[in-house]
């Protein structure tokens, strides 16, 4: 009977302890489904649809944290200083009217050695500010900003001559508009400059990437079902992840056989697609290099990192290039993707929204993968798709819904922190005791 009651405390408590570290993928799911069921608006076709975009815009960004988080440094709101690296070499390829594929080629690499300096600097001072990098990333971003603000505004027109009569620059010959159209790709501007590449149907996009999964699940089952480290529960993930492969797969099928209504749900791009399957595989093969082995030792303990021979400054300041790199070029996908440079205001929620986003797909401040920062894009972006219909149905108000999502934003930071301090705080009695 006491083995019986101490298996059913330990399960107890290891049920109460995942629902503590998956509480806000919870909500964000339980959200969703609410938003089906309480929404008439809302088709199957359209969820999708627009899912399928804002995933595409965003998952670059929201993987682009990945490493910093790896390498200790938190959740880094500084990325919004990679956006605006990305959104300077967009502004210089526009203003000199280079286009198509590639005047977008050309964006990427201007994009580079911009972001690499400014992470640079940025990799400085967080070393300087260390065990204060999510402060210091936010505060970094808003006097990024003023910089940012008062090239835009002044230095353009003033100090660097324009002619006035440029279509990005403002009437009075000082300072860029506020919105710069990027002008279709067709006629040699950057708007769908990588979407138009090349696009498949959604449906035969989610087949290929299922059964990729599935193959993978496989390879990876075969190869770890008689490792001691493969444990019971890594055997069940793998099972049904299999398992929704199976059933994702059939589903696809059908509806290509069929010709239903799902092969209406808008094309998929797959050069993006590639970009985020590029990057998914940079971050699980780096940390397998010595350069990944540092991040994970720097991020575990910087001490003991420091005495094995390790140069912490100098990996942490990789990691933050690394990071500001990959966001402004996620930034350039974003911008390209919706044709027009908000030149003040495109980068201001970039570093909020991607966080939210890592963190609704259960990271926390001190572990994220793969899986956390895709899961969280896409029901962070389903929750973006549900709440105006949600603030409608129930209020007859869709800005409602558009209040509560920016509530949701800043509530799922503050949570996720919150339950980082009190994991803290518990561990820490727990060692005393």
């Amino acid at each position: 009977m006491n083995n019986i009651s101490t298996g059913e405390r330990l399960n107890s408590k290891r049920g109460s302890s995942w629902i503590a570290d998956n509480i806000v993928t919870l909500i964000f799911i339980a959200f969703t489904i609410f938003g089906f069921l309480v929404s008439d608006g809302v088709s199957v076709n359209y969820f999708l649809t627009e899912l399928s975009s804002r995933f595409f815009r965003n998952a670059f960004l929201v993987l682009s944290l990945i490493i910093p988080v790896v390498a200790g440094l938190g959740l880094n709101f500084g990325i919004v200083v990679g956006a605006m690296a990305g959104q300077i070499a967009i502004a210089i390829v526009r203003y000199f009217e280079f286009g198509g594929y590639s005047g977008i080629a050309l964006t990427f690499l201007l994009a580079l050695p911009i972001a690499a300096l400014f992470g640079y600097f940025t990799g400085i001072l967080y070393n300087k500010t260390r065990g204060q990098e999510m402060i210091a990333s936010l505060i970094v971003g808003f006097f990024a900003n003023g910089i940012y603000q008062f090239l835009f505004l002044f230095v353009v027109g003033v100090i660097i001559k324009v002619p006035d009569t440029h279509p990005m620059i403002k009437p009075d010959g000082v300072g860029i508009r506020m919105t710069v159209d990027l002008v279709k790709v067709e006629e040699g501007g950057l708007k769908y400059a990588l979407d138009s590449i090349m696009e498949i149907p959604f449906m035969w996009a989610v087949l290929i990437v299922a059964a990729a999964i599935l193959i993978l699940q496989v390879l990876r089952f075969t190869r770890k079902k008689n490792m001691a480290v493969f444990n019971q529960n890594q055997k069940m993930m793998t099972i049904l992840n299999s398992v929704i492969c199976l059933v994702l797969m059939a589903i696809s099928i059908f509806a290509i056989a069929t010709d239903s209504g799902l092969m209406k749900v808008r094309k998929v791009p797959v050069v993006i697609g590639l970009f985020v399957i590029g990057l998914c595989m940079f971050n699980e093969l780096i940390l397998r290099t010595k350069l990944g082995q540092d991040f994970r030792s720097v991020g575990q303990s910087q001490h003991i990192a420091e005495v094995s021979g390790i140069n912490v400054d100098r990996t942490r300041i990789i990691a933050t290039i690394m990071s500001t790199v990959f966001a402004a070029w996620g930034q350039i996908m974003y911008l390209q993707n919706m044709g027009t440079l908000n030149t003040y205001g495109a980068h201001t929620q970039i570093g909020m929204f991607s966080v939210a986003a890592l963190l609704v797909g259960g990271a926390s401040t001190q572990k994220a993968n793969i899986r956390h920062a895709i899961l969280g894009t896409l029901l962070f972006n389903s929750m973006f798709i549900m709440s105006p219909e949600i603030g409608l149905s129930l209020f007859g108000n869709a800005l409602l819904g558009e209040y509560f999502r920016t509530f949701m934003v800043y509530g799922v930071i503050g949570l996720a922190l919150g339950l980082h301090v009190w994991r803290t705080n518990k561990k820490a009695k727990e060692e005393l005791n």
